[in-house]
């Protein structure tokens, strides 16, 4: 713990913005906080870290008013303050943005950001109001989000804006942020860093929950780290490094570089020729994409998203019609019609980890054992006989799976919703990644993954390369698809702009190559 820090308080700032005294929470036999004491001062932006299931939201939903504490204080500006509901908590100033977002999809942003806090029973008075207040803070802050638009017609980075103008309109001075990169593209993650000092230069405090160790080191002034509930320490951000926060998130050491053997690519398993895609709309999301994945290699699609690589995933996952030639060890795969649903491509060898788990990795209402069974229920093993599934043995086998992947709790019973994101992630890898595919499909494979389960999963990825398996990975993480691929190919606008071998491109090109340009900056 840093020299000038005393059970986590700076020791002459006082009182805290936020200060929580042992603070505990159980679910059933799940302690999801144990004795918490933290603080955070005034007009700072604070981390905290810890792995998927270390109890960091549930704190945040305690001090948001959607949990009640079993035991502890919480002090606001000093004071002892109750917070028994969100409403509780927005009288005392705190907002808070969700990983997933809380917006009306058919409602116009001003609609948004009103519901709820009318101020009575005529709408027009206060949409004026709002109106008015949303051109100054958009001002203020460099959120600039257009009112009228429909939420549905926003990017997930407009969205997000949105939800921070909601808290700002009911004056928070305590915000909240719960994973909010984990859906944005780089670009939109340094706008949304570009807020959040702009916010904190304002005197706002940032609570900031993050699994990414490069956003803690840039953006914030301490970081809590949280391990299976309990507190572990409290550190300055300037005081520390990624390496020493990973063994405190963990408890031990953890390779933040991905280690691998070179590839030894064997036979071409899926070949690409003029692959096309339109959208519902009758947009060409996908403009001949022609590609050449082998058995033993990781393959890479960088891009800024929405240039067609989860076009790319859908058409080869059998999730979206497409044009062109596809063949899958030689045979063709087809591209519509019959055989081109997903059940057929699971029988082709074909597993796909879904770049969205919430809607098409999982069903959120059913089990983790079920879960399991979704997409593989046909699997032999699973079959009590010819006519029934046999419960028991997917039981067993999602328990060994939980076991394997680290899955928190590791409880075949609980509700896929009840999952943290990341161990819902971890539900959808161990699924897939055990199915000895002969082609992988991995979209986002660590979205919302703490750095513990990034290092697994980064290295399943490499033990399924080395055992044969062919893997087209599409990641917004530069760095992810740098250190995983050995190839990389860039996409752009539907197209491929070219391949590259990471060992001998870098960032910069790479960047050029996904807006569009060359190497020596000029368009394509």
């Amino acid at each position: 713990m840093a020299a000038d820090l005393v059970e986590g308080r700076p020791a002459a700032a006082a009182p805290f913005a936020i200060e929580l005294k042992g603070i505990s929470k159980a679910f059933g036999p799940v302690q999801a906080n144990k004795d918490i004491n933290f603080a955070v001062p005034k007009g700072t932006i604070h981390g905290i870290i810890g792995e998927n299931g270390a109890g960091k939201s549930t704190l945040m939903s305690i001090l948001y008013g959607f949990y009640k504490a079993d035991a502890g204080q919480i002090l606001i500006n000093g004071q002892l303050t109750a917070i028994p509901d969100s409403q509780a908590a927005i009288r005392a100033g705190i907002g808070m943005v969700f990983q997933h977002f809380k917006l009306v999809q058919n409602f116009s942003v001003l609609e948004n950001v009103v519901l709820g806090a009318e101020d009575g029973a005529l709408l027009g008075p206060s949409l004026r109001k709002a109106r008015a207040e949303l051109q100054r803070l958009s001002r203020e802050y460099e959120l600039d989000v257009d009112p009228d638009a429909l939420i549905e017609d926003l990017s997930v980075g407009h969205q997000q804006r949105v939800e921070i103008l909601k808290a700002l309109y009911r004056q928070a001075d305590i915000l909240i942020l719960d994973e909010p990169t984990g859906v944005l593209t780089p670009a939109e993650a340094d706008h949304l860093f570009r807020i959040l000092h702009g916010l904190k230069a304002q005197g706002k405090t940032i609570i900031l929950i993050t699994h990414k160790l490069r956003e803690i080191m840039e953006a914030t002034d301490h970081v809590s780290v949280m391990r299976r509930g309990t507190m572990v320490a409290t550190v300055k951000t300037a005081e520390t490094g990624p390496e020493a926060l990973a063994e405190l998130m963990v408890g031990r050491k953890v390779l933040l570089e991905v280690e691998k053997p070179p590839a030894r690519p064997g036979e071409v398993v899926l070949d690409l020729q003029d692959l096309r895609v339109k959208d519902e709309h009758g947009v060409e999301r996908l403009k001949g994409v022609s590609l050449q994945i082998r058995a033993g290699e990781i393959l890479g699609i960088a891009g800024v998203a929405g240039n067609g690589q989860s076009e790319l995933l859908a058409a080869l996952g059998g999730m979206m019609k497409a044009t062109g030639t596809a063949l899958l060890n030689g045979a063709p795969l087809p591209l519509s019609g019959r055989g081109a649903d997903g059940q057929s491509r699971r029988h082709a060898g074909i597993a796909h980890v879904p770049e969205d788990r919430q809607h098409y990795g999982l069903i959120l209402d059913f089990t983790a054992w079920e879960n399991v069974a979704f997409g593989y229920a046909d699997d032999p093993k699973y079959q009590a006989n010819a006519l029934f599934l046999s419960n028991e043995a997917l039981r067993a086998d999602t328990a060994r799976k939980m076991e394997t992947f680290d899955v928190r709790p590791p409880d075949p019973w609980l509700a896929a919703k009840n999952f943290s994101g990341g161990n819902q992630q971890k539900l959808v890898v161990a699924r897939e990644f055990e199915q000895n595919p002969k082609l992988l499909l991995v979209g986002q494979p660590t979205r919302g993954v703490d750095i513990g389960a990034i290092e697994f999963i980064h290295n399943q990825l490499i033990a399924l390369r080395d055992a044969g398996a062919a893997i087209l990975l599409v990641s917004v993480e530069l760095d992810e698809i740098m250190s995983l691929s050995d190839r990389i190919a860039v996409m752009f606008d539907g197209r491929i702009m070219g391949t590259r071998d990471p060992a001998t491109t870098d960032e910069r090109e790479l960047g050029l190559m996904m807006a569009g340009m060359t190497a020596k900056g000029e368009a394509a």
